[in-house]
């Protein structure tokens, strides 16, 4: 990919999908000429950073459900994902088990009632940790893309926290942004 430039787009990533279709990442990496799988790393309850527990809302010393993720193009490590939700949703539920969930997260959290409606993007650039760098397979100088999301539903109740490490090479994001 290093060659490339790659255009991603979040839209896809915030909505609900229609049963059986094929999951945003795997989509995204065929309209790139590429084949887009994830290996899940872990999926466990987890004490929070200050960052995720102030965007979900949660108080001090609460869990999170974490779900971690290595995204992969052609078999070549390009992401990690690190997605959060309150056990207070996320216990028993899919999200708390490690496996992959049929239509996204997106999707169960909207057939849980947690629909969508406000998402905010934080992107930013930074020196990856030692287990990144051994994870996305990156030499000694080279940073990283980071991009944290934060979804709510149309009453502002926070739902996820979406936090992506992603290798540099040729990334360009894009934001098509409707305005009422």
């Amino acid at each position: 990919m290093s060659g490339t430039e790659w255009l991603s787009v979040s839209m896809p990533y915030v909505l609900p999908r229609p049963e059986r279709q094929a999951d945003a990442w795997a989509e995204e990496a065929a309209r790139q000429g590429g084949v887009g799988t994830q290996r899940l790393l872990n999926v466990g309850e987890v004490m929070p950073t200050g960052q995720v527990a102030e965007a979900l809302g949660v108080e001090d010393g609460e869990p999170v459900v974490a779900r971690q993720r290595l995204m992969l193009l052609d078999d070549r490590p390009v992401e990690l994902t690190d997605s959060y939700y309150p056990v207070s949703i996320a216990r028993n539920t899919a999200l708390a088990e490690p496996r992959k969930i049929r239509g996204g997260a997106v999707s169960l959290l909207a057939d849980l009632g947690y629909r969508p409606g406000r998402v905010r993007e934080d992107v930013y650039t930074r020196q990856p940790d030692a287990v990144e760098r051994r994870l996305l397979d990156l030499v000694d100088r080279e940073w990283v893309l980071g991009l944290t999301r934060v979804s709510s539903t149309e009453q502002g109740r926070p739902v996820e926290v979406s936090v992506m490490t992603m290798v540099p090479w040729g990334r360009r994001l894009r934001y098509e942004l409707s305005i009422d």
